[in-house]
C-alpha cells in the first residue's frame, strides 16, 4: 500500500513451457497495477472497500516460444473488497484491451479469496471467467491457488499453482514461485 487508499503492485512473469513441442523458457510480461479505494463502509458484519484501478501489461514478445500473446494491454478494473476477520473476498470485473500487437478485447469476471493464517501464512484463490469480445465467445475459465508466508513485515515468499478449467482451456497447469515486498 502506498497509502491507505492506494495500492501499487508490480509483477514480472517468467515461464518455462513445452507448448511448442520442446522446452522453452523466457519472460512473458511485466504488469503494473494501481488500485484506488475511494470509499469504505460496513455491510452487516463485513467491512467493504470500493476498488477502481487499472493494470498495464507490457509483453516481452516471446510468443514464438509459446510464452504470452505478444500484446501490450491496458486493463481497467472495478470491484468490491469485503473483509471479515482474516478473510477477504473480492468480486471484480476487469477489461483487457490491447494497444500494440495482436488484438485483445476481453472482459474477465473474477473472484479473489484470501485467507490469512497463523504465523504470517496466507492462502489465496483467484478464479477468472473471461469473455472474448473479438469472437463473441466465452473463453474457458482459469484458477490460481497461492500459498505464502511473510518472513518480515516487508518480505515474503509464495508458491502458486494455475490450472485451466473446461475444454479448449488456455493451458493445462502451471506452477510458480514469487517474492512479495510490502512498502
Amino acid at each position: 500500500m502506498v497509502n491507505p487508499k492506494f495500492k501499487l503492485k508490480y509483477e514480472l512473469h517468467y515461464w518455462k513451457t513445452d507448448i511448442t513441442g520442446k522446452e522453452e523458457n523466457g519472460l512473458d510480461e511485466i504488469r503494473i497495477k494501481g488500485i484506488y479505494f475511494p470509499t469504505q463502509g460496513l455491510l452487516g458484519e463485513w467491512k467493504y472497500k470500493v476498488a477502481v484501478g487499472a493494470e498495464w501489461l507490457i509483453s516481452a514478445n516471446n510468443e514464438d516460444k509459446g510464452i504470452g500473446i505478444g500484446s501490450d494491454q491496458i486493463a481497467p478494473l472495478a470491484g468490491l473488497a469485503f473483509v471479515k476477520g482474516n478473510t477477504v473476498l473480492v468480486p471484480l470485473v476487469q477489461h483487457f484491451l490491447s494497444y500494440n500487437g495482436p488484438d485483445v478485447s476481453t472482459t474477465s469476471f473474477r473472484l479473489i479469496g484470501i485467507q490469512s493464517l497463523e504465523n504470517n501464512y496466507w492462502v489465496k484463490l483467484d478464479a477468472k471467467i473471461p469473455f472474448e469480445w473479438e469472437n463473441d465467445n466465452a473463453i474457458p475459465a482459469t484458477a490460481e491457488v497461492q500459498f505464502g508466508k511473510m518472513f518480515t513485515s516487508s518480505f515474503g515468499l509464495y508458491a502458486d499453482a494455475d490450472t485451466g478449467i473446461g475444454g479448449d482451456k488456455p493451458y493445462d497447469w502451471g506452477i510458480g514461485l514469487g517474492v512479495r515486498f510490502v512498502y
